[in-house]
């Protein structure tokens, strides 16, 4: 097995070494484990999972060993696999096929998607037909979240608590400054709307476009596995902000600092209304700047690419009159 290019934190290192040491020794006489066998390492989250790619028999497979609370979190995982399976098997709109769970490993394998991520998609495509991606990216989001669809009292305290917790890590200043007066147009927009109700779903917990494999007209959505039901507007608003952070707005419309039929596109598919549009979106547009804290490294291109989508959003919030 290749180790991975780069430094890594040792103690990390140690702990995923020790994850595939056992899963070899329990390959070589487990049934289920049988013809399974690991080769690169595709990433390390330090102090939470190891991604490998490997094979499952004949077939190209993803390995997921989680470190932090690895039973459960490999449970939950597989269970949400298995659930979203049963309707995103075929057609268009899927996800991966699982294939193995060791619980007592926190492994969860899943067969390896054709595909390349839709962000390197959208880029490499002519500038006229960029937005086309944003259409059948809604409406996978759409298919993935409809059989968990409920209605729910507006909740906002615990939204309040991420983005606090959000502010205080971070550290670059030019974010920092705009950070305070987003946060104060959240709250103007949202306060009339507190005692209504929002849809919320089961989520795919980190649907940015690099977490859709595009092949053909044919979308692959990975690293799914998240069991909680948030908002619906939570996965929309981490897709298009993804891209705004980095300068992309496909159609070349902007609206709240993002791609602004990349709104439509979502509004449309999942017929939001009034308030959903123009209250719950845009709040979290607003929730994905204060807790997704750019890193400390990052470069300054992507800093000024940053604040730039920080500062076009800030004005979109402030001519919402809710």
């Amino acid at each position: 097995m290749a180790k991975p290019h780069g430094p890594s934190p040792l103690p990390d290192m140690d702990a995923m070494m020790d994850l595939v040491q056992a899963f070899e020794g329990l390959a070589a006489k487990d049934p289920l484990l049988t013809g399974a066998r690991l080769s690169d390492v595709i990433r390390l989250v330090p102090g939470k999972r190891a991604i490998l790619s490997g094979m499952v028999g004949e077939r190209p497979a993803i390995f997921r060993f989680y470190i932090e609370h690895a039973e459960a979190y490999a449970r939950r995982d597989w269970a949400e696999l298995q659930r979203t399976r049963c309707f995103m098997s075929d057609g268009d709109y899927q996800v991966n096929a699982p294939l193995l769970h060791v619980p007592e490993l926190g492994l969860v394998v899943v067969a390896r998607a054709d595909g390349v991520p839709l962000m390197e998609r959208i880029r490499a495509a002519d500038a006229a037909q960029r937005a086309d991606f944003l259409r059948p990216a809604a409406e996978w989001l759409r298919r993935y979240t409809a059989p968990s669809e409920e209605l729910t009292d507006v909740r906002l305290d615990g939204w309040y608590k991420r983005i606090e917790r959000g502010m205080a890590r971070q550290r670059h200043g030019a974010l920092r400054r705009a950070e305070a007066a987003v946060l104060a147009e959240l709250k103007r927009i949202a306060a009339p709307h507190e005692t209504g109700q929002w849809r919320v779903a089961v989520s795919h917990g980190d649907f940015h476009p690099n977490n859709l494999l595009a092949d053909g007209a044919r979308l692959t959505g990975i690293d799914t596995g998240g069991s909680a039901k948030l908002p619906l507007y939570k996965d929309m608003a981490r897709f298009l902000s993804h891209m705004a952070r980095r300068g992309l707005i496909p159609s070349g419309e902007e609206r709240l600092g993002v791609d602004a039929q990349g709104l439509d596109a979502f509004a449309e598919a999942f017929a939001l209304d009034e308030v959903e549009r123009n209250i719950w979106l845009p709040f979290m547009l607003g929730v994905e700047v204060l807790i997704r804290i750019e890193a400390k490294a990052l470069s300054e291109k992507r800093i000024r690419k940053a604040a730039r989508f920080y500062d076009t959003l800030l004005d979109g919030l402030r001519d919402i009159r809710p």
